[in-house]
Formats: C-alpha cells, structure tokens, sequence
C-alpha cells in the first residue's frame, strides 16, 4: 500500500532481498584464526569459556571479528558470545585493529595484600612500569599469605615488590612448587580407598554414607551442609549424575585449596573419584580458578596419568575460570561449566536437584574431598576425625591465616579453636609492635570481630549471635596499627567490582555502600538501612553478606568507625 503500513514482501517497493545474516559478516581471515586457535576443541557451547581462554592466550586478547566468527562456528548469535566475553575479568575483548596490550602486571588489592602495602607497589609500578608494562589493580590473586601478591600475566610473584617484579619481567615469574605425582602418592598408600569403593560398589554406598555421619562431615566451602545428606539427596534423583570440585576460591584471605592441590592433589583427586564413585556419576568437572595456571598444568598432567592408571571409571573435565569470583557461588559456578555468565540461579529445592545440564549435580569444595580418603580409610577413622574438635565441636579443618602474624599460612586446627589460639598456637603470635585488634573470621564476607570476642570457637553457627559466620575458614588478623573504617571500605569495594550485576539490591547497594563509606562522616542509620534491603532482596550470598564488615563494626566496634 502507498501508505507504507501494510507489509511488503521482500525484493517489492523500497525493501531489498537480504543475502545473509543481520549484523557485523565473517572475514575469511578470522575464520582461519578460529581453526588455528581451536583445533584442538570441538564447537561445543559449554566450551566456550576454554574457546575464549585459547583464542586470548593465542593473540593476546579477543578481537572482536574472531568473536563473530567463533559465533557462526558454535552456531550461536554474537551476542551470545559477546556477553560471555564482557563479563569476566581475565578476558579482554579488543577492536580489531587495536595491537594487544603489553604485558600486564596485576597487583592484587586485597584485604591482606592492602595490609602489606599493595597501595604503594602499585604506585611505584605505575611510575616506573618494568619494561613498560601495563600495571593494573586487580582483586584477591590467592597468595594472602605471602602479600603483597601480584601476577605477571596470570602468573604469580609472591612478596613482589618493584625489583622482583623487573625480574620477572626479563628473566620470566619465579617457579611455584611443583605438586607431588602419582607414583609418589600410591607409594604413600594413596587410591587405596577408591579401590575399595570400587571392588564395593553398590554395596559399599552404605559404608561410604555411614562413614560421614560418623565424622561429622560438613561441605567446607563456606554453608557447611552436612555431606551424608547431601550425597543421599543427590542419589535420590535419576541418573545420569555429574560431580563437580568447586575449586574457585576467591574470598580474600582464602587459600585452603590452592594449599590441598599444592601439597597433596591426589588425594583431592581420590575424594573426587570416591565421591562420584558413591553417587554413580557418570563424570566429574573440575572448575579451577584462573589465577592458579601452575595448578591447572598440574592437574592436567595428574589426571592423564590416572587415565593411564586405569584408575578413573568416568571422564575427569578440567575447565578455567576466567577471573569472576561470584563463581564460587555453586549455581553461578554450574552456568559457567554450561558456557555462560556467571549469573547465579534461583535455588531449587534441594541442592543437586537441578544441576549441570539439568541433571542432578554433588558440588563438593576441595577441602572436602581432601578429607574423604583418610576418613574412609578404615572403620576407626570417621569417629577419630570427629573427635578431634575442640569445645564440643567435630573434626578438623583448614584456616587460611593471614594479617599480622609472624607465621601466616594455611593451618590445619580442630574446629571450634578460637582466633586467639590460632595466632598464638599456629601463626607463631603477632608481628613484632603490632597488638591484636581485631579480626576477620570468615574472610570478606564474615564480618569483623574486636579482640575481646577472641576467645570465641569458630566453626558454624558459632558466630551468629554477633551476626559473624566463620564461612571457608579465611581468618585475617588486624592489629592497633591498621584502620578498622578503611578496612571495611576495602571489602566493600572488592564486593562492588565483584557483583555480577544481575540483581538490582546487589548491584545498585554495592555501589551506594561504597559512595556512603567515603563520606568524611558515616551516615549510620542509611548504612543499616541499605545492608537491612540487600540481606534481604539479593539472589545470592555475595549481596546478601556484602555488608558484613560495616554491621559488624557498627554494633562491635562504634569508636572506629568515623
């Protein structure tokens, strides 16, 4: 019609048959690029994220017409690949005739990393880059306990300061310790109790799940969901199951399982495999955090070697973070093993009731199934494991101690030992002129008690009546010198650069809560009101606790507070 509103058929009046897709072609030369970059990976979606990492790691960042033409090639829109690349921090998507950015140093800005004058390495850095690198903040690199941290690249210098970090600029980053290999851990006795399960079978899920109750055994992430139920509720649905290791630790002062696949991989490994043994997955995932590459060699090394052992019965899939600690988070974790953004889901449930590819998913943290096998080794060892507490509490963990203290580290201590025990009996006492403040007893997200609350058990449900939890166990300890307020504002920031951005309390609250902590004078009454409506209305944890640090120094601690 001349009136232009009825609808015309393409190739009539002013419209033009269309001789392909909408939007942005695909240049033959990006094509190429996609073969050459990932040959070696099949056009899957729930790969996208390793597509990303070999495309990145090939030319030094993601030009954006390799991304449309990896688009076309997993047979997806561009902005399905697009969003997936904007969203995570260790990708770094660029225009096409942009040269790659030099090499970057990332100087961690956390809690622990602040307290040991990350502020001022990067400013020297940044007056002085070595070999004219690019030096950029960046949030917890898991080193807390030999802070200041910084990467080169994604690799890590622990201790840096500005000559080392010239070192490794010429010479390449220091080595980490290479973990310990299969042949070592077998001759140590290690497999023995996969190899039991496995002769058991079927049988043997009673043993396995009788075993747990007995040790009292909890999911060490952070929830402390007791793990015989968790295992008997991921058994209760259909086959087939999947396993996952949440290995993505990424709250400041956490580094419990980076120090379990240093020291003993194998055994992390045998609690996977007993575990998926248990609920008769038919594969186990391993999502590894980024900022551990020297990790990621490893395990790829270890677990060909127990394919070649014949000791693995399922595929063991080991996929990279990408730089996004809300991953931690179980669900938001599950989406990015399905080759998207790291949104948190709305619960199910029941945990495993709608888990990887909708199938029925046991998410274990690695300190977990670090346990599993000595627990499992023979009938006495569920009950001695148990009693191993202290003030009625059972079993043992790992605390990440770090802040000022003589002897930071990882430190393996009953539960329910109290912050005071631990600088005193396992992190050798306060740095010399440093006096016991305060303290920080579930890392970023657990709140901050004074010292006279020192002597209280950490383990779960411990702390709620001072609106603290004890969380992975991330303890970082402050003295008289440091200021509580910039603490707080330090923690908050991390949660702001953090949030994903999906929920608008998490999003909107965490930005607010930042403006409001910089004010000369705190506006105490907005503060709780704000915390009170992000508890409230996030989807998950991150939002929900991001407000901790500054509730609890309110009610704890009002003289610190400006």
């Amino acid at each position: 019609m001349a009136d232009g509103f009825a609808p015309e058929r393409p190739g009539q009046g002013r419209r033009h048959p269309r001789t392909g897709p909408r939007g942005r072609g695909t240049e033959p030369a990006a094509r190429a690029a996609i073969r050459d970059a990932l040959g070696g990976l099949e056009p899957r979606r729930d790969l996208l994220i390793e597509h990303l990492h070999a495309l990145q790691d090939r030319h030094g960042g993601l030009r954006k017409g390799h991304l449309v033409a990896l688009a076309e090639w997993l047979r997806l829109a561009p902005v399905e690949v697009f969003e997936v690349a904007s969203f995570y921090h260790h990708f770094e998507v660029l225009e096409d005739a942009v040269p790659a950015p030099p090499t970057t140093i990332r100087v961690c800005g956390s809690l622990p990393c602040a307290l040991a004058g990350a502020q001022g390495l990067l400013d020297a850095l940044r007056a002085a880059p070595p070999g004219g690198a690019r030096v950029v903040a960046a949030p917890c690199l898991g080193a807390c306990h030999r802070a200041p941290a910084a990467a080169l690249g994604h690799e890590l210098v622990e201790h840096a300061t500005p000559a080392r970090l010239a070192e490794a600029v010429r010479q390449g980053p220091p080595p980490l310790p290479v973990p310990p290999g299969l042949a070592d851990y077998q001759a140590r006795g290690g497999y023995a109790a996969l190899r039991r399960a496995q002769a058991e079978g079927a049988t043997g899920q009673a043993r396995l799940l009788e075993a747990l109750d007995a040790a009292s055994l909890r999911g060490l992430g952070g929830a402390g969901f007791p793990a015989a139920r968790k295992w008997r509720l991921v058994m209760a649905q259909p086959a087939p199951r999947h396993l996952v290791v949440n290995a993505d630790e990424g709250e400041p002062g956490t580094f419990k399982d980076r120090h379990c696949l240093e020291t003993e991989p194998h055994r992390v490994l045998e609690g996977m495999l007993i575990a998926a043994e248990a609920i008769g997955a038919a594969a186990c995932w391993i999502y590894l955090r980024d900022e551990y590459p020297h990790l990621h060699r490893a395990l790829a090394r270890e677990i060909a070697a127990l394919d070649a052992a014949g000791l693995a019965r399922m595929p063991i899939h080991l996929r990279r973070g990408a730089g996004a600690y809300i991953c931690g988070e179980e669900t938001a974790l599950l989406e990015s093993l399905e080759g998207r953004r790291g949104y948190p889901r709305h619960k199910p449930p029941f945990p495993g009731e709608h888990g990887l590819f909708g199938r029925p998913t046991l998410i274990h943290n690695v300190e977990t199934l670090w346990l599993l096998p000595e627990i499992l080794a023979h009938p006495e060892a569920a009950a001695a494991h148990a009693a191993m507490g202290r003030r009625g509490r059972q079993g043992l963990r790992f605390f990440s101690v770090s802040g000022r203290v003589r002897d930071p580290g990882e430190k393996l201590a009953p539960a329910g030992v109290t912050a005071r025990e631990l600088v005193e009996e396992f992190a050798g006492g306060m740095l010399p002129g440093h006096r016991f403040a305060a303290y920080l007893p579930g890392g970023a997200s657990g709140g901050i008690l004074p010292e006279r609350l020192a002597d209280l058990p950490l383990d779960f449900g411990t702390l709620d009546a001072q609106g603290c939890f004890v969380g992975s166990g991330a303890v970082v300890i402050l003295s008289d010198r440091d200021d509580l307020a910039e603490a707080a504002r330090n923690l908050v920031r991390f949660f702001r650069e953090e949030s994903c951005g999906q929920c608008t309390p998490c999003r909107v609250g965490t930005a607010k809560a930042d403006a409001l902590l910089r004010a000369p004078r705190w506006d105490r009454a907005l503060l709780e009101e704000l915390a009170a409506g992000m508890a409230d209305g996030s989807i998950c944890g991150l939002g929900q606790a991001a407000m901790n640090p500054v509730r609890s120094l309110l009610r704890h601690m009002p003289e610190a507070v400006p």
